[in-house]
């Protein structure tokens, strides 16, 4: 039984439509352990983060925080965002802009303790920058550190 060329437009149609399908959720199925969300030191303080699983963390370097292990490559620090704060240990090379002050991103894990392990640091690239969820806290925190002083 030979079908009418409308009938296989259809089947055609609805295959590739399986196909298409079959590849986004095939693409986010794959996906699923790498996508990193952003909470902020109020997120974790919270109880939004989880205990080990991928999450970007992001705020400001608290100043007086920085210490570097003696292993040389160890270093620990603070991040901050004027509601809530969590230690961060990083074992690696810094960027060249990471400074105390300034604002970061440190991609990792929070482990039991509520300490945060990162992976990668990726500091802002110039004055301006500030990733969106901490946007509004930014006056708010240069207007508290102009108070401390």
């Amino acid at each position: 039984m030979i079908a009418r060329p409308k009938h296989q437009r259809l089947v055609l149609v609805v295959l590739a439509l399986i196909a298409v399908l079959a590849a986004v959720l095939l693409a986010m199925w794959g996906l699923r352990d790498r996508a990193a969300y952003f909470y902020t030191p109020a997120d974790v303080a919270a109880g939004k983060a989880s205990t080990g699983r991928a999450v970007r963390l992001g705020g400001m370097v608290e100043r007086g925080s920085v210490k570097r292990d003696a292993d040389g490559v160890t270093t620990r620090f603070v991040v901050e965002d004027g509601e809530a704060r969590v230690p961060v240990t990083y074992r690696g090379i810094l960027p060249d802009l990471f400074r105390e002050g300034s604002g970061v991103v440190a991609e990792g894990q929070l482990v039991a303790g509520g300490t945060f392990v990162a992976d990668n640091i990726l500091a802002k690239h110039d004055e301006r920058y500030m990733p969106p969820e901490l946007g509004s806290q930014t006056a708010e925190h240069k207007a508290s550190q102009t108070l401390k002083r």
